[in-house]
C-alpha cells in the first residue's frame, strides 16, 4: 500500500485547500517526564523529521480518526483532553481515503461516518506536527497511543500484511521489506494482525474483513 508523502499519517493524501488550526500542545505540563519510546529508531526518525507523525498543513481533514476508546484511554493516561482533539467533519476526502484501508467496506464506513457527523482527530501545530510530539519521539506511552499509530508503517489488505511506502519512514528505508521492518520494530505478524483487529473494533469494523458488520452507537465517534 502507497502512503501519499512522508509527511501525512494517511495511505494516500490528497490535495486540499489549506486552512490553519491552532493547537494547545496537551502534554506542556510541569513535571512531565520522558515517555518510553517503541523503539530506539522511532527516536531517531523523530530527531530527522519528518515523522510519521506529521502531515502536510493544510491536510487535516486526511487524519485518521480517533475512537471514543481511544480517546479515553489517551486522557486516563495524560490526565488532560484540553487541545489534544479536534472535531472533524466526515467530509468526502476523508472518506475516500477510509476506502482505499478498507476498499470492500464502503457500506459499513458510510454509516460509521454518515456524512453530516464528525469525528475525533489528535490535534496538530499549525506546521502540521502531532501535539504529542516531541524532538525524542511520542509522548505518549505506547499503550496509550492510538491503533494507527502503533500500527504504522504496517497493514492488513486481503488478509495479507503489508506496510505503507512512506518515503520518509527510517523503518521502511532500513527494514526494506515487512520481515526486515518487523525486526527492526521487535515486533511480529502475529501481534501485527492483533492490533489491526482492535484498530477495526475501535473503529466500529468487525474484527475481521468478512465478518459480519452491527451498525455501531453514534457515540463510538463521540465529539
Amino acid at each position: 500500500m502507497v502512503a501519499g508523502d512522508a509527511g501525512t499519517s494517511w495511505a494516500m493524501a490528497l490535495a486540499v485547500p489549506a486552512r490553519r488550526e491552532v493547537a494547545v500542545n496537551a502534554m506542556d505540563r510541569p513535571g512531565d517526564g520522558p515517555a518510553p519510546f517503541e523503539s530506539d529508531i522511532c527516536s531517531r526518525c523523530a530527531g530527522c523529521g519528518p515523522t510519521c507523525c506529521e502531515l502536510s498543513p493544510g491536510q487535516e481533514e486526511l487524519c485518521f480518526p480517533v475512537s471514543e476508546m481511544e480517546r479515553h484511554r489517551i486522557v486516563e493516561q495524560v490526565g488532560l483532553s484540553r487541545g489534544a482533539f479536534t472535531p472533524e467533519p466526515n467530509s468526502r476526502a476523508f472518506l475516500a481515503n477510509l476506502r482505499h484501508l478498507f476498499p470492500r467496506e464502503g457500506q459499513a464506513l458510510e454509516l460509521l461516518f454518515p456524512d453530516a457527523d464528525r469525528h475525533l482527530r489528535l490535534s496538530v501545530t499549525p506546521a502540521g506536527r502531532c501535539v504529542f510530539l516531541r524532538a525524542t519521539g511520542c509522548r505518549l506511552p505506547r499503550p496509550a497511543r492510538p491503533y494507527y499509530c502503533r500500527l504504522f508503517p504496517f497493514w492488513v489488505a486481503g488478509g495479507r500484511l503489508t506496510a505503507f511506502a512512506a518515503a520518509g519512514c527510517q523503518v521502511h528505508r532500513q527494514g526494506r521489506t515487512v520481515a526486515g521492518m518487523l525486526t527492526l520494530l521487535g515486533s511480529t505478524e502475529a501481534r501485527v494482525r492483533e492490533l489491526h483487529g482492535r484498530l477495526r473494533l475501535a473503529w466500529g469494523l468487525p474484527p475481521r474483513e468478512g465478518m459480519p458488520f452491527v451498525t455501531p452507537s453514534p457515540a463510538r465517534f463521540g465529539t
